[in-house]
């Protein structure tokens, strides 16, 4: 699926989180959302895992959506998060053991998370925790879910902002690839590697070495980023000569599918 032309015919968000990673709805939910938006394209994008895309592949048929299938992996580069959206991946042997590896990390961190919340006196059990996240990815977001279910804390955000995010008291790093290791992975698996979310990075010299070094394009339009970043990263994937993308990153109702300040 030619990215570029899905852009210029409109109507698409290819930025899209389901319950395989830390979204809230199933994929086959998030096609019909889609539908209800007057969406014509999505991509679902989840949490270093494709394990959405063949159910969003499926709605996708029967409600007439046209589904990229797509991952974000996580990277890390100078002590920033740096996350890598993949367009049009073909799932080969290496991006596979690589999942799988990161899985496994991924539960490993959680229990050693949960630990932490536990010494603070906020007593939660695995279990606990996958109750939200079922059978997809387990995220930072499901266990500030399940602190808030317990009754320890009365917000999701809150939970958060004080002690999952990071340099906080229960913040513990996943399994990371540099975002070279990232890029080549999606390549190799037939993809397109795109900056994700620019403005989390939050040094815009940083986002300048980042597509110096094999990207295929910028996501210039999203949820959080306003005109003045759009101006400035429409410029930055003119210089490099890449693609320009651009996406919600929906997760819950609290963000719109297919509004993304796309101006």
């Amino acid at each position: 699926m030619n990215l570029k032309d899905i852009i210029e015919a409109g109507h698409f968000d290819l930025h899209v989180h389901t319950k395989a990673s830390d979204g809230d709805y199933s994929p086959t939910d998030v096609v019909k959302k889609a539908k209800k938006a007057g969406l014509k394209t999505i991509a679902i994008t989840d949490h270093d895992t494709l394990e959405g895309i063949a159910e969003a592949q499926k709605a996708g048929k029967h409600f007439g959506i046209q589904i990229i299938p797509a991952i974000e992996l996580s990277t890390k580069y100078k002590g920033k998060s740096v996350d890598i959206l993949g367009y049009n991946i073909t799932v080969g042997e290496e991006l596979k053991s690589t999942l799988l590896r990161m899985r496994e990390g991924r539960e490993e961190r959680a229990k050693r998370i949960i630990e932490k919340f536990n010494d603070l006196g906020f007593i939660l059990t695995l279990e606990d925790v996958k109750a939200f996240s079922e059978d997809g990815v387990i995220a930072r977001p499901h266990i500030a879910k399940a602190v808030v279910k317990k009754g320890y804390i009365s917000d999701y955000q809150t939970v958060f902002d004080d002690y999952l995010a990071d340099d906080k008291p229960c913040a513990i790093d996943k399994i990371i690839l540099s975002p070279k290791e990232g890029i080549r992975l999606i390549h190799e698996a037939g993809g397109e590697a795109v900056l994700a979310h620019p403005v989390y990075i939050g040094d815009d010299n940083i986002v300048r070495e980042l597509l110096s070094i094999g990207f295929d394009g910028i996501e210039v339009w999203h949820r959080s980023q306003n005109k003045i970043h759009n101006k400035k990263y429409k410029a930055m994937a003119e210089e490099f000569e890449l693609l320009m993308t651009g996406g919600s990153d929906f997760h819950s109702e609290s963000h719109q599918l297919g509004r993304f300040g796309m101006e």
